[in-house]
């Protein structure tokens, strides 16, 4: 299947891919789907792989990892990443989640990584997940609305508008419902809306009793929106990192589709093309389905021991190795410009952004700056460069931990938001369809640095 043709076409299809995948595993399995859908080979990771060339991915909880291996592949083949992650901030469910007093039914929750809070407010929320039964069997779960974090009415705070301030332990207990907690389990509720047959909510459901464990945490159920005057933005929640990683699954089946699997025009062999989309990123990818673990590292030295490489070979094929990494970064805000670097100021719908940090927060080099540069130029595409204001240290992403961990070349690119860390974020509605065939190309091509 070809890029999508247009802007348009390719952000209807992200809001398609966020709506379905409220949580890291339901965007995991989602992507999942979409690859077998297109001919893509699931593998298991506690069975042998064949040495074949082919088209192939591994879910590990909410990580996912894809790639295409050519027709010609050898133990020295490098391989071009493309390096993305599937979750956002948001609230995770306690044990013992059933809450409330004053009649309120109520959810305990801990914060998970660094959301906006008063972005979440008054919305209609749900919660998603996994839950994995005593047996061992695993379940997504999609609630649909069900909750809502209620805000303190102006008559009782008339202060609020001078500095909201909100405890997270006091103030983000959302509410779902009316009676005694004594007598009700939200487990139940989860147990009964266990997803299947492609149907988010409407799977069977199972016995609560049975639940020995679960992973859920609370997504927005407002539908994605283009707006604008010119209908150049897009809204959604998960833009941060759904956007590249939705960009990653629709390049590499592209380039799959495209690629003869034979040597490119110079003669040298493709590189073998990988997806990699990792959970937790947002609280610093230290897991096992995380950048800073090794499923990344597994999965590689497994194509490369198929190819019949040795533990040098290996090394050679990392040396020829590219790495892009694909995060959310901000473009300028116009009522906070201050914030922002004062000369370098990304717009949303000026292209993708190439991020720098002299402190190594970015991966990006002279190298992997050129090779951007490169890539985007033979694309077709803009691309604009992001560095932060001095006084307004940045956060980080998947690159340097990937540079670091395998000494793979890497370069930290991304689409440029307002409201990162938002319930629902702000994108323009070129960037995401840029960055898909920029990702596109990376994955054929072997730029000499």
């Amino acid at each position: 299947m070809p890029l999508h043709s247009s802007a348009a076409e390719h952000i209807r299809d992200l809001g398609d891919y966020v709506s379905a995948s409220p949580s890291s595993f339901h965007a995991a399995h989602e992507g999942a789907r979409r690859l077998a859908e297109a001919g893509f080979t699931g593998l298991d990771e506690l069975q042998p792989w064949e040495a074949t060339a082919g088209k192939f991915y591994v879910v590990r909880d909410g990580a996912l990892i894809a790639w295409v291996t050519p027709e010609g592949a050898g133990p020295t083949t490098g391989f071009n990443i493309l390096g993305a992650h599937t979750d956002s901030p948001s609230f995770k469910l306690k044990p013992k989640p059933t809450t409330g007093r004053f009649g309120w039914l109520q959810a305990g929750v801990e914060v998970y990584g660094g959301p906006l809070l008063n972005s979440w407010l008054d919305r209609e929320l749900q919660l998603a997940g996994r839950l994995v039964m005593l047996d061992g069997t695993q379940h997504l779960t999609t609630t649909g609305p069900l909750l809502r974090f209620p805000q303190l009415a102006i008559h009782l705070d008339r202060a609020v508008n001078e500095g909201l301030t909100l405890d997270k332990q006091q103030h983000m207990n959302p509410v779902f419902g009316l009676g005694d907690p004594n007598g009700e389990d939200l487990l139940a509720v989860l147990a009964e809306r266990v997803s299947g047959g492609g149907n988010p909510v409407g799977g069977t459901p199972v016995d609560p009793a049975q639940i020995g464990g679960y992973d859920v945490v609370i997504a927005d159920t407002q539908p994605a929106a283009v707006f604008g005057v010119r209908s150049e933005f897009f809204a959604s929640g998960r833009l941060d990192n759904l956007s590249a990683t939705h960009a990653g699954i629709t390049a590499l089946i592209a380039h799959a589709d495209a690629s003869d699997g034979g040597p490119e025009a110079s003669g040298r062999t493709a590189p073998i093309a990988v997806l990699a989309a990792f959970d937790h990123e947002e609280i610093g990818s230290a897991s096992r389905s995380g950048a800073c673990g090794p499923v990344l590292e597994d999965i590689l030295v497994r194509i490369s021991d198929g190819l019949g490489a040795s533990a040098s070979q290996r090394r050679q094929a990392f040396a020829a190795s590219l790495c892009v990494s694909a995060d959310a970064g901000h473009a300028v805000h116009p009522n906070y410009a201050e914030r922002h670097d004062p000369v370098n100021r990304p717009v949303l719908n000026g292209g993708p952004l190439l991020k720098i940090n002299a402190n190594q927060r970015y991966a990006t080099d002279a190298a992997g700056a050129a090779l951007w540069a490169r890539l985007c130029g033979e694309a077709g595409v803009p691309f604009q460069e992001f560095v932060s204001n001095n006084v307004m240290p940045c956060g980080s992403t998947i690159g340097p931990l990937t540079a670091t961990r395998l000494g793979i070349r890497t370069v930290d690119v991304g689409v440029p938001l307002l409201s990162m860390h938002s319930a629902r974020e702000l994108c323009g509605v070129e960037d995401p369809h840029r960055l898909a065939r920029v990702t596109e190309l990376f994955f054929g091509t072997r730029p000499r640095l």
